[in-house]
């Protein structure tokens, strides 16, 4: 790379998590040989895919890539080795590493790259959960169908030192969710109905939102959210419901969870993750409360 030169590319960031409890469990030695080879696996993939691994730091490494396709490539062959191969012996569990990628220019200099699309990828490792790879809607729009048809929308993030929202997109990787995801191969099948307005009552008063793709209710026990609930079990601001894909998403940022006790008979529960509502029910936070009770919220979404 040329010092000072600009380029429109991937970035990813992939790291072990929770490597403090490896050395923990193995001691030094063992422990730090294990992360080497979570490192050893996250360069050869880079490398399998035409990347470039621009520095290891600690037990993260920072890549880049010519295309969208490549980086997503790279992280699928990274969380598909470490989980099926590296395995801690003394309690038989699997080592996991979480892996965030974005598209945009960078500035490189001395064999480093810089700017906001390298604080971008970055948050998306921060925001990632153990065995996830998380992306951007720049990268996505980036993907060929084969890769966009993996993806969904979980979330959206505000990236350290800029004022704009991005949607946060999770890969699905795992063959389980992959398959979930496949498209139906029935030519006369018809698309879902999107989620038009969802109605939200709670004490009496009811609210009801449309869909515009962004960020339509928060709630939890602060007073500036739209739905207010005070208890001991309740963060401030506890969870919120977004617009993605045509459907109405319950993102939960707790500490005790949302529990969803559907009227078609399914109890959920969710935290620090996020579901779509579908049909009619009750959402709870921080514990099950039965319908008409105060800390009950009633909901219907209408397609």
């Amino acid at each position: 790379m040329t010092a000072g030169s600009e380029k429109t590319l991937a970035i990813l960031f992939a790291d072990v998590v929770a490597s403090t409890h490896l050395y923990e469990v193995l001691g030094d030695d063992r422990a730090r040989a294990t992360v080497q080879q979570c490192l050893a696996v996250m360069k050869q993939a880079t490398e399998h895919y035409g990347g470039t691994v621009i520095k290891t730091m600690g037990d993260e490494v920072m890549s880049t890539f010519p295309s969208a396709d490549d980086a997503l490539n790279a992280a699928n062959q990274m969380q598909q080795r470490i989980t099926n191969t590296i395995r801690i012996e003394t309690d038989d569990s699997q080592v996991s590493i979480r892996i965030g990628c974005h598209f945009g220019p960078v500035v490189t200099e001395d064999r480093d790259i810089f700017g906001a699309a390298v604080h971008t990828a970055n948050r998306m490792t921060s925001q990632a959960k153990a065995g996830q790879i998380l992306t951007t809607s720049t990268l996505v729009e980036q993907l060929t169908p084969q890769w966009k048809a993996l993806v969904r929308q979980i979330d959206v993030a505000t990236p350290k030192g800029q004022s704009d929202e991005v949607a946060v997109f999770e890969v699905l990787w795992q063959p389980e969710e992959a398959t979930n995801m496949l498209p139906s191969i029935d030519p006369s099948a018809r698309p879902p109905t999107p989620a038009t307005r969802l109605r939200l009552r709670f004490r009496g008063e009811e609210l009801v939102v449309g869909q515009n793709g962004k960020v339509l209710i928060t709630m939890g026990r602060a007073d500036e959210n739209d739905v207010v609930i005070k208890g001991n079990l309740i963060s401030r601001v506890h969870a919120r419901i977004d617009a993605a894909r045509n459907r109405f998403v319950l993102v939960d940022e707790s500490t005790n969870g949302t529990f969803v006790q559907q009227d078609a008979g399914e109890e959920l529960y969710v935290r620090r993750d996020s579901m779509a509502l579908t049909g009619s029910g009750v959402i709870s936070m921080g514990r099950v409360a039965a319908r008409g009770t105060p800390l009950a919220i009633e909901y219907l979404v209408e397609e």
